[in-house]
């Protein structure tokens, strides 16, 4: 009867510690998860020269830089945005002063890179250099204005290739280290720092999971998305996909060293379902920049005909110095 007696008053007692143990461990993963499904509009794009597609996006430290393009791919026309102040301007083409060009294919990504002391972007054109518009193109620019400096022919395997999206891994004296882009998939190409011609020949790095994947703790709907660019920060990657009026941004972490098929991060995610545009909310771009902000451009519709409000923009309350050291 005494151990009876004595069990009884512990057994609360032990239920209550079991309790503050599971409590305790599970409080470091509850806090770890975060979730942004907000942004703020800081320009909208306009539709120079029949540019009516947003495509290639990448930031500077002033200035967010977004390419736009023609049906057909005829046209492309470059925008610069002001990020302290939403100021935007068509950039000039200064090889015959227009403000377009033809030779960028669809310009679905581009990079930015400082050589020299002078500023580049590099284009990808998701042509294969096959049929006259070369699969990655270099232009120089100064404030608003660029001119054409060079461009190059991308093989894997000995073929020409086309890709979908381009940033840099590292730059060293010598060489620039891409990291390319198509679909899923992930190629590494390095070209001579100085070079403005010539062929990059690229080889597998890793691919992409994207079924399954975790936004807000569930899985991503099995649904067809469209993929898009990405953007690179301190060896992790942003990877937005689409479908119809939700875009999601994945997280991949570690890509310098990554190989086979690698994850998304499931404690960091973001969404944005947009009733405001219920027939598109395309995010096309992303980049991040200015105190740290996920910076992207997007196509906007609210009908299938809507071409009003594609536009720069960027996440609420995401810093990513707090979440990637």
């Amino acid at each position: 009867m005494k151990s009876m007696l004595t069990l009884k008053p512990r057994k609360p007692l032990i239920l209550f510690v079991v309790f503050l143990l599971c409590t305790t461990v599970m409080i470091p993963l509850t806090a770890s998860a975060a979730y942004f499904n907000t942004y703020t509009t800081v320009a909208t794009l306009e539709n120079a020269n029949g540019g009516n597609s947003a495509q290639g996006f990448d930031v500077g430290s002033t200035y967010a830089y977004s390419v736009k393009v023609s049906n057909g791919d005829q046209k492309q026309v470059i925008y610069r945005t002001n990020m302290n102040t939403g100021a935007t301007e068509l950039m000039k083409n200064g090889d015959n002063g227009t403000t377009y060009r033809t030779d960028l294919g669809h310009a679905n990504d581009i990079v930015l890179s400082t050589i020299d002391g002078t500023h580049y972007m590099f284009v990808a054109t998701m042509k294969d250099s096959s049929a006259g518009v070369m699969s990655l193109v270099k232009l120089k620019y100064v404030g608003a204005t660029y001119y054409k400096v060079g461009s190059y022919t991308i093989k894997r395997g000995g073929a020409n290739e086309s890709v979908s999206g381009v940033k840099i891994l590292s730059k060293d004296a010598n060489n620039i280290n891409f990291l390319f882009k198509k679909g899923v998939n992930f190629y590494k190409g390095t070209l001579p720092l100085t070079a403005n011609s010539g062929t990059i020949n690229i080889s597998p790095a890793f691919s992409i999971n994207v079924q399954g994947s975790l936004v807000n703790g569930s899985p991503i709907p099995d649904i067809t998305y469209t993929h898009q660019s990405f953007a690179i920060y301190k060896n992790t990657i942003f990877v937005p996909i689409t479908n119809k009026n939700v875009s999601i941004v994945l997280v991949y972490r570690n890509v310098s060293t990554a190989s086979g098929t690698i994850t998304s991060d499931p404690n960091l995610s973001f969404r944005i379902t947009s009733a405001a545009y219920p027939e598109l909310f395309e995010i096309e771009g992303v980049g991040v920049a200015h105190g740290d902000k996920l910076w992207f451009n997007t196509n906007r519709k609210k009908t299938t005909t809507d071409l009003l409000h594609d536009g720069v923009h960027y996440f609420n309350d995401f810093n990513a110095s707090q979440f990637i050291q």
